[in-house]
């Protein structure tokens, strides 16, 4: 019988390779954040769990419809500074998110000329004044009939 050799320097790679492989690990899956909505009296609040972003990630719009518009991007998650990146290889890179937007149809009610918003602790807060009685009559007119 021969003596079988089994090369022990190599295993090392391979475990790193097996643990850092994509079938073996289902990777992160990005999903849409949480929204919040709430009102009172004389304001629509609406909330955005954003974690990790800050306000230059955000853009807010009103579309052609005069929905509210919410779109999010956050660049290259890499806290890694350039003149350090040439030596750093990514095993498993997960940090990254893609594009998100939502559209909300705004309430009749809106005061779409004095909408706000802010990012505090990771959380993205909108606020959407509500018209009082005397401006929601200034908007509607009457149509004649030809």
């Amino acid at each position: 019988m021969l003596p079988i050799h089994y090369n022990t320097q190599n295993w090392l790679p391979e475990v790193f390779n097996d643990l850092f492989n994509t079938n073996w690990m289902t990777p992160a899956r990005a999903t849409a954040p949480a929204i919040n909505v709430t009102e009172d009296e004389k304001v629509y609040h609406v909330e955005v769990a954003a974690p990790g972003m800050v306000k230059e990630d955000f853009n807010i719009s009103l579309d052609a419809n005069e929905d509210l518009v919410i779109s999010m991007e956050k660049k290259d998650h890499d806290e890694v500074k350039d003149d350090e990146k040439k030596n750093v290889r990514y095993l498993r890179r997960e940090f990254h998110y893609s594009k998100y937007q939502q559209t909300l149809v705004l309430p009749e009610n809106t005061d779409k000329d004095h909408i706000s918003a802010k990012m505090e602790h990771g959380v993205l807060t909108i606020d959407l004044p509500k018209l009082d009685e005397q401006q929601k009559q200034q908007l509607s007119r009457n149509i004649s009939i030809a």
